[in-house]
């Protein structure tokens, strides 16, 4: 989903539900509501207008060993709700500037069971202080934009 719908639907969620948790409101978003599990397949074509993607990022993420969608009988890519689940998980991690590598060492924990559960989790720890970090960087350097704009602006 792109972020710019996701937002949307975020903070439409968050109206209707103030006393929830942004974190459980994006969680039944991405897990509920955003693709059903009864949903039929996508193929590439619509799971990427789905996602905000193009097909070729689609295929590059299977190629990198991200995601494994079916095949129809005509050997067409089709994506599962499982499928676009992780893709919606992908796309928000690459945003937040996480490597490919530490994408694919990620999943690759997350095939191998629970008993990495605290691997994993160390992982999205450590994202979120980078993520963290980012914001605190972002945030100065807006206002630096902000300030210079500011100067810029003539005197009423």
């Amino acid at each position: 989903m792109a972020t710019e719908a996701l937002i949307e639907r975020l903070m439409q969620h968050i109206e209707s539900t103030p006393d929830a948790a942004v974190v459980d409101v994006l969680h039944d978003l991405l897990d509920d509501s955003t693709v059903e599990d009864s949903a039929p397949p996508l193929g590439v074509a619509e799971a990427a207008a789905l996602l905000g993607l193009s097909p070729h990022t689609l295929r590059y993420y299977e190629d990198q060993g991200l995601v494994h969608p079916g095949r129809t009988t005509n050997g067409y890519r089709e994506y599962s709700a499982v499928d676009l689940r992780r893709l919606v998980f992908l796309t928000r991690m690459r945003v937040s500037g996480m490597t490919m590598s530490d994408l694919r060492h990620y999943l690759a924990l997350v095939e191998r069971g629970e008993a990495t559960i605290p691997q994993r989790r160390q992982i999205m720890l450590d994202q979120r202080d980078r993520i963290r970090r980012q914001i605190r960087e972002l945030t100065l350097a807006l206002e630096a934009t902000e300030y210079k704009l500011h100067t810029y602006t003539p005197a009423d």
